[in-house]
């Protein structure tokens, strides 16, 4: 099919609901590395990676040899018989999560990942409520839209009762009117209160992302996650380390973000990243966590056996590359050239970033803060006519989220900082 009837299509059989990049869709063909092509053959630097899902690359060679021969072997059993990938993999994410994490329980998507660690956090306490953070995003089922910090992102008449948002630590536009150097992490602090007034003192657990994604990058200061992993614990509830886009070094230096803030979380999920597309989620408990579960439960298809050697592929990769040390570096530089960006273009209020997780926030003026999503919009417009692809998020829609595959090269990263100068240059 041509463009026009992929999106005559489109229009006819999928729910107007499904949200679309650009003023006119951009109807992709195929992928190779970190460059993608669209059915008129038109080359794009993706520097979105399917929403910090293309960890190693579009149709990595490795990958796709292995899954295609897992496809012609075993495509799939359910949870009801073992397979060797799905007990290799459980076996190495026990070896590179950090702590005590030990058994694995697979899904297919960040959302069930999610909605399980609730589940077990739940009959492993006895208790019912749950805290999480404002500016979060978990996905798109009613527990994971109740959980979501983003009115835009959680559909009318889907709440569940029992949960709470806490402040999350936005510096940039912290809640309390403070500056970094003069908050004392007040946000963090404000968890004890919520949780005295507004639940019966008894939570079930925390649910949070070591760096939010749909909420903008925001990457809280180095004592915010410390003091909440103190607060919950001391209210007997569950530490949840939500690593769907911050998982599998995305954010350099370790294997998983949270481990930045040396926590070690008593359950953990993933996802994205994982496998490198293939639909695949996991939630990681201690085992004093999982054994806790003594009931029945399968997946149908939790643990595919070709969604699992993609994700055994997908880390051999990372492993042999070393990612944790080579995002360190290439954020680092990347980083780097976005703030010299932001000396030149008024539009950039705030830029900031962990690794391959980096964000420019746009705003009307510096002075004023105000977002501005009209400047998002022009961006991506820029940007798409100089083939550089992105994302965008924040509760405003106004940040510019930057996350190329982790085996982006430093001249890409170089190439995509040149495309987004001369799209600026172009907005002014």
């Amino acid at each position: 099919m041509n463009r026009d009837e992929i999106i005559r299509k489109q229009k006819e059989y999928i729910w107007p609901s499904v949200a679309h990049y650009y003023a006119d869709p951009l109807v992709l063909e195929r992928g190779e590395g970190t460059r993608l092509y669209d059915t008129d053959g038109t080359e794009y630097l993706d520097f979105f990676g399917g929403i910090l899902t293309v960890s190693a690359g579009h149709c990595r060679p490795e990958i796709v040899e292995k899954t295609s021969r897992q496809s012609a072997t075993l495509g799939h059993t359910s949870t009801l018989y073992p397979t060797e990938p799905q007990v290799d993999l459980a076996e190495k994410l026990a070896q590179l999560t950090p702590g005590k994490l030990r058994k694995s329980f697979f899904t297919n998507s960040g959302t069930e990942a999610n909605e399980t660690a609730i589940m077990i956090a739940k009959i492993h306490t006895d208790r019912q409520e749950v805290m999480a953070l404002r500016h979060g995003y978990s996905g798109r089922s009613a527990l994971a839209m109740t959980l979501t910090g983003h009115a835009s992102w959680r559909a009318s008449g889907t709440q569940i009762l029992g949960i709470k948002h806490a402040h999350n630590a936005y510096c940039y536009r912290c809640p309390f009117g403070l500056t970094p150097s003069s908050c004392g992490t007040a946000c963090a602090k404000d968890m004890e209160d919520l949780i005295r007034t507004s639940t019966s003192g008894k939570i079930a657990c925390f649910l949070g992302e070591p760096v939010q994604g749909v909420g903008g990058f925001i990457i809280p200061p180095p004592d915010y996650f410390r003091i909440i992993f103190d607060i919950v614990k001391k209210h007997g509830g569950l530490f949840i380390s939500d690593e769907v886009q911050t998982g599998f070094a995305r954010t350099g230096k370790y294997w998983f973000g949270i481990e930045h803030w040396g926590i070690e979380p008593d359950i953990m999920v993933m996802a994205k990243g994982i496998a490198n597309g293939a639909p695949m989620g996991a939630t990681v408990a201690t085992s004093e966590v999982a054994d806790s579960f003594t009931g029945l439960t399968i997946s149908t298809y939790g643990g595919n056996p070709v969604s699992a050697t993609a994700a055994l592929a997908t880390i051999e990769v990372l492993e042999k590359c070393d990612a944790p040390r080579r995002v360190e570096a290439l954020g680092a530089h990347f980083l780097g050239g976005l703030k010299k960006l932001e000396e030149k273009h008024d539009w950039i209020g705030d830029v900031r970033g962990i690794g391959l997780m980096q964000a420019i926030e746009l705003v009307k003026d510096r002075e004023s803060r105000d977002p501005s999503p009209e400047a998002a919009v022009r961006l991506f417009e820029e940007t798409k006519k100089r083939r550089l692809l992105i994302g965008k998020g924040g509760l405003f829609g106004n940040v510019i989220r930057i996350t190329p595959p982790l085996t982006v090269t430093k001249e890409e990263i170089d190439e995509a900082l040149g495309k987004l100068d001369e799209s600026f240059a172009a907005m002014a």
